[in-house]
């Protein structure tokens, strides 16, 4: 069954996203109103050394009220290529310069509410180039062992679904 979007129009807008009220019609005809919520794409960059251990970020998301792990992640620049904008943010949130970054994979976190793409990039090297520019982002950025992962999330130690996914990829092509 296929949903239709006969037309859009934005109720409200910044610079970060638009909220829209979509006329959907339904496979039997009838129509509904659905908000929908269009972003930028998002960024997201790590890095696991040699010794198997991944860079997170420890962070407060205020919106949830949650402690958490993360990757360092942010908006996409117009015209902004993906890799480079991992690459940037994770630079400006932990002091770290990634090497030559690899695409993991892009996930859309809430495909039925959003249309936000997050676009994760690994490196096996970086570079410490000093104190993170943003680091009112996190309260620590730490090396973790890859291995801990899996048990970190189902403790809910990383509650960002996408972020999830990337360390459980991680964790697969780096420890099997």
């Amino acid at each position: 069954m296929r949903w239709k979007n006969l037309r859009e129009r934005t109720v409200y807008s910044n610079r970060w996203f638009r909220v829209n009220l979509a006329d959907v019609q339904l496979p039997d005809g009838r129509h509904l109103d659905h908000f929908l919520i269009r972003l930028r794409p998002v960024a997201v960059a790590t890095v696991v050394n040699e010794a198997n251990e991944v860079l997170l970020l420890w962070r407060h998301r205020f919106i949830t009220d949650n402690w958490g792990w993360e990757l360092a992640a942010g908006v996409v620049e117009d015209g902004e290529d993906l890799a480079f904008a991992a690459a940037r943010e994770m630079e400006e949130e932990t002091g770290w310069r990634p090497g030559p970054l690899r695409h993991l994979m892009s996930v859309e976190p809430s495909n039925g509410l959003t249309d936000a793409r997050h676009h994760i990039y690994w490196s096996d090297e970086a570079e410490y180039i000093g104190e993170p520019e943003d680091d009112f982002e996190s309260d620590r950025r730490e090396w973790v062992p890859l291995k801990l992962v899996p048990d970190m999330i189902g403790r809910g130690e990383v509650p960002a679904a996408n972020m999830a996914a990337a360390l459980l990829l991680l964790h697969h092509i780096r420890l099997g």
